[in-house]
């Protein structure tokens, strides 16, 4: 395990319970999250993206507000669902907040995943094509993105512009060079992470995937990632791609963790039904720092990735997570081969 980052998903509600009553406590707590974990030496700040939801939305906004905050923590999505972007405008945002954080972006793509509302992205403006269903449509969005963020020109100019252009054909500023080697997808089966390896985009697998041989999930998973950089090697890339998988882990260090998880938990994975799809969804992780250990050696994803994402409550607040967090860096991750 080379790198390890949190990822959240923004949760907010008006409960006294939360520690995150509404949009503003969400973003502005992300963004103070973010300076912390960078303090502490994590590598990596992730959020996740759902739409018509009490959760985090339109993320540019937040992510180059991390990227003003912040100076050497890479910031990323843990999906951005592509049914909804428009590809040219996402080129610009992207562009801008990579800017603006030095070139620090992880953009983490998909074609989603179950939504609050019925076919939501039609409410944005996006249909399928003939022939096509929204997943491919999500597709057809990602490798346009793709296809744009080479940086070159395409745009025929206006023979009499308001500012001088340079020569020939225009290309959406602003440009960040070596974003397109920094954009990731969030693959569920097998397929679309070797899908994913022929685009050149690097591999997220989160805590839940389609059950492709009724095995656990982290079984599952390092098949799935071996499939991936044997589809990599096939293409002909000359980088090293990245793969990330996801975990909710809790070290149990005081009374208040084990208030909080200590109980009896998720200690197996489960199998159900997501988008008529047989799915796996993974087990939850909430133990003494040794035991902690132990278990993680014996996943074989996290063995197989480079980066570890750690899924945060974040309605805990601020300082709670920053706790986690620190617990996790000092009596779980050397145990793993962090750092």
């Amino acid at each position: 395990m080379k790198k390890l980052g949190f990822l959240s998903f923004g949760h907010w509600t008006p409960s006294p319970q939360s520690q995150s009553r509404s949009a503003a406590d969400v973003l502005l707590q992300s963004i103070d999250l973010a300076v912390e974990a960078e303090r502490l030496g994590m590598d990596g700040a992730y959020f996740r993206v759902h739409h018509f939801a009490r959760q985090l939305a339109s993320p540019f906004t937040l992510l180059a507000a991390v990227g003003a905050r912040t100076r050497k923590i890479e910031i990323g999505t843990a999906v951005i669902d592509m049914r909804y972007e428009n590809p040219h405008y996402m080129v610009e945002d992207a562009g801008a907040a990579d800017l603006i954080a030095g070139s620090r972006l992880q953009l983490g793509i998909s074609r989603g995943s179950p939504e609050q509302v019925i076919e939501g992205w039609r409410h944005f403006g996006y249909r399928p094509n003939a022939g096509e269903d929204d997943a491919s449509m999500g597709r057809r969005h990602a490798e346009e993105f793709l296809g744009l963020l080479k940086g070159e020109g395409f745009a025929r100019p206006n023979p009499r512009p308001m500012f001088a252009n340079p020569p020939g054909l225009l290309r959406l500023e602003p440009f960040s060079a070596g974003l397109r080697e920094r954009i990731w997808w969030g693959s569920a089966s097998n397929p679309t992470a070797v899908w994913a390896a022929k685009l050149g985009m690097n591999l997220q697998s989160s805590t839940l995937k389609f059950d492709e041989t009724g095995e656990p999930l982290h079984l599952q998973q390092a098949a799935q990632i071996r499939a991936y950089r044997a589809a990599w090697a096939a293409a002909g890339h000359t980088r090293v791609p990245r793969v990330s998988v996801s975990r909710s882990i809790f070290p149990l260090m005081n009374d208040l963790d084990r208030a909080y998880f200590g109980g009896e938990g998720q200690e197996t994975d489960q199998f159900g039904i997501i988008d008529s799809t047989r799915a796996v969804f993974g087990r939850g992780y909430a133990a003494e720092p040794d035991v902690l250990v132990e278990q993680l050696r014996k996943d074989e994803a996290i063995a197989e990735a480079d980066t570890l994402l750690l899924t945060v409550p974040n309605q805990l607040g601020v300082a709670y997570n920053v706790h986690v967090m620190e617990s996790i860096l000092t009596a779980v991750a050397p145990g793993l081969g962090w750092r």
